[in-house]
């Protein structure tokens, strides 16, 4: 019988201690050592022979052969574009998210989709008779989609060997386990050296895999760090569940930007890709309300409008309170702060509520003038006309600076039918475009509410 003892693994970083500590001393993270029993006479337990290697030689960096990877037409613009333009064959892609986010319905709803492509869909959580139900759900079928309920390894790749299909989903990644290590599924050992497997496996058949994981309270991947650093490509599924929006973001991807987003609609028959977010982001009646301001916003290449919404009110007690949703909240001290010092409007005994409308994060920096925007319209009990947008970075000395990509959004406004959007000064150097809306650049801050307010 072989002689167990149990260790201690750090849950970011992997390190191993005999006694349990609250500080990992190689990363640094507190409180994230967990449990584990390992086997001593176990001599596998750092390698999974599943499959024989080939020796590779080494090579010249010169003698390498490059060119433009094949990709895999999921028929799914919104996965595609994350993806970097479609799925890279003998790529490993991990999707993570909240429980009842959708993972499994984006998963299915583009397996479904494929009509040339054999699928096999190991799932360790549902039931095949689960999964037929949500795939009728779904209203779409294949007759190239395999299902196998099935959470030993071994196993997953007996019906690989056996089925040989061109592309794999896991479902979930937490679910798995292998016999070489005897920790429960789901633990810290059980999912590197799955993981691991899974990653051989698919680098040496040119095979694409795509995991999905949990995540923990904290919002990141459960499992040991190293997951993601094992993977090709993690993309984490987000998004409110009280509201109908979700969105896919690419924290990781070898093969492509990870500034890309892609935005689906839930409905009760699967996701449903939003081609044009800006025209389901703007509320169409915000005419006459104070605190509502338009931002042309990038993310990644991907422009679109987005409605900015403020209140300003008397603070009820003694603090001041300052909330932020989906705004960087140290950001928007920092823009009030410029209100306050370079324009002079005092807002220290005020509340300061920030939400970004449709329960977005947006992190471009071109948001700015909007929120001092709609942050001084609610404190003035002022409204912004609606045919008006804005884009521009704040300094801290006032000054409105230039942002990337300023064709692209002011197209984007002109498209949506906006008669004038104010941008900063000498941020249209190169462009060349004519087009069909009023153009106002401003320099400094005050200029922006001269045009804005009178």
């Amino acid at each position: 019988m072989a002689k167990t003892k149990t260790v201690y693994v750090c849950n970011s970083c992997g390190n191993d201690s005999p006694k349990w500590q609250g500080k990992c001393p190689v990363c640094g993270e507190w409180n994230t050592y967990v449990e584990e029993i390992i086997s001593k006479d176990n001599p596998a337990k750092n390698s999974l022979h599943l499959f024989e290697t080939s020796k590779a030689k080494p090579l010249l960096l010169k003698d390498v052969e490059t060119g433009e990877e094949p990709r895999i037409d999921l028929h799914d613009g919104e996965l595609n574009r994350v993806l970097g333009g479609g799925l890279v064959p003998g790529s490993l892609v991990l999707i993570g998210g909240e429980p009842g986010i959708g993972k499994s319905t984006l998963v299915l709803q583009t397996v479904l989709g494929l009509k040339n492509i054999k699928t096999l869909y190991v799932s360790g959580e549902e039931s095949a008779r689960q999964l037929k139900l949500r795939a009728d759900r779904i209203n779409s079928n294949s007759e190239n989609c395999y299902i196998v309920c099935e959470t030993n390894l071994e196993q997953v790749f007996v019906h690989i060997r056996n089925l040989n299909p061109d592309f794999v989903i896991i479902d979930s990644i937490q679910t798995i386990f292998t016999d070489v290590v005897e920790s429960s599924p789901g633990s810290v050992s059980q999912v590197r050296e799955c993981s691991a497997a899974i990653l051989k496996f698919a680098k040496e058949t040119s095979t694409p895999v795509v995991l999905i994981g949990h995540i923990n309270k904290e919002g990141s991947i459960a499992g040991p760090k190293v997951l993601e650093h094992i993977v090709d490509t993690v993309l984490q599924f987000e998004g409110d569940q009280h509201y109908m929006y979700r969105i896919l973001r690419s924290i990781k991807n070898r093969f492509g930007s990870t500034a890309e987003l892609g935005i689906y609609e839930m409905r009760q028959n699967g996701l449903r890709e939003v081609s044009n977010p800006s025209e389901l982001l703007l509320t169409q009646n915000h005419e006459g309300l104070s605190g509502v301001s338009i931002a042309a916003a990038i993310e990644g290449i991907r422009p679109f409008l987005i409605e900015t919404q403020s209140l300003v009110s008397t603070a009820a007690y003694g603090t001041p309170q300052r909330s932020s949703t989906g705004f960087d909240l140290r950001r928007m001290n920092m823009l009030l702060a410029v209100l306050e010092k370079r324009v002079g409007f005092k807002l220290v005994q005020k509340d300061v509520f920030l939400n970004i409308a449709g329960g977005l994060k947006v992190n471009d920096p071109g948001m700015d003038l909007s929120v001092i925007s709609a942050v001084l319209s609610s404190s003035l009990d002022i409204s912004i006309e609606k045919h008006v947008c804005m884009t521009g970075e704040v300094g801290l000395s006032g000054e409105i600076r230039p942002v990337n990509r300023i064709e692209q959004r002011i197209l984007e406004a002109e498209k949506l039918g906006f008669s004038k959007i104010l941008l900063p000064r000498n941020n249209l150097k190169g462009f060349t475009s004519k087009v069909n809306i009023e153009i106002v650049q401003v320099r400094k801050v005050e200029e922006a509410f001269r045009q804005l307010f009178g």
